[in-house]
């Protein structure tokens, strides 16, 4: 039992370090893609367009839907303890620090996280990859790192997206249920939203959107034998995806608070 739980140790160090060697790559491979024009310009404008421009639905109404919940009930419930203003703390953290991260991740994991290892692991099933290496095309510069730089871009403005329809069209949405001032909600959300706050909301949204997408592509690129596997290398990035996010989020809440 020992001997195979060392085994199983061994592997997981390897896989480990076999993945930080890509993510290096990627990286690299990225700085050369800023620096100059690169073919893989078209793969960029489409998976922006797929990943932020076709998602803006989905976000608004989790956005609106959100900030809705958290007003009626923070203005149903707060003030009964004397703590009406508080409803405005609670808006800040929870949209723009905390939710609106996490849950605009979510949505791109879902969708587009499955849509790149599906689309990269048919590529590799199909040998579409070896032939990009037989006639020179390094598929790290060519397919990963658009995908990387599209799905992290998008994440970045579907998060300030998120919070726009979340602090601001959500008010709209709560005067059919009860009233708050207009001028009196929106100075004290500006009093109470912080540069920190911003910030750590921009910074998570640009390392979610560089955990999915290295993830996504890791996996795609790294079909073994079959299709069959398809639908395995998605699940495995699903699940690691939302595992690294989940203590991405708290390590950089952490250091928030530090």
């Amino acid at each position: 039992m020992i001997t195979s739980l060392g085994r199983w140790f061994n592997r997981k160090v390897v896989a480990f370090f076999y993945a930080m060697g890509y993510f290096f790559q990627v990286l690299k491979e990225t700085i050369k893609f800023i620096m100059s024009r690169h073919v893989g310009l078209k793969v960029l404008r489409m998976q922006i367009l797929f990943t932020g421009v076709e998602a803006l639905g989905i976000t608004a109404i989790l956005a609106v839907s959100l900030g809705a919940v958290i007003i009626i009930q923070g203005v149903s419930l707060l003030p009964q303890f004397g703590q009406g203003q508080l409803i405005y703390t609670i808006l800040i953290t929870v949209i723009t620090r905390e939710l609106g991260p996490l849950l605009t991740a979510f949505i791109i994991i879902a969708r587009s996280g499955t849509a790149i290892a599906t689309e990269l692991g048919t590529m590799t099933y199909s040998h579409e990859v070896e032939a990009y290496i037989s006639v020179g095309i390094n598929p790290i510069a060519y397919l990963v790192v658009p995908r990387v730089l599209g799905v992290t871009i998008s994440l970045l403005l579907l998060n300030i997206y998120f919070n726009l329809f979340g602090l601001i069209a959500s008010y709209f949405v709560t005067q059919f249920f009860t009233t708050v001032q207009f001028l009196e909600y929106f100075r004290n959300l500006l009093q109470t939203l912080t540069t920190s706050d911003i910030f750590s909301s921009l910074i998570k949204s640009v390392v979610f959107g560089v955990i999915i997408s290295t993830i996504a592509t890791f996996y795609g690129l790294h079909l073994e034998q079959s299709s069959t596997e398809i639908p395995i290398v998605v699940i495995k990035a699903v699940a690691h995806s939302v595992v690294v996010l989940l203590l991405a989020d708290v390590f950089i809440t952490l250091i928030y608070y530090m």
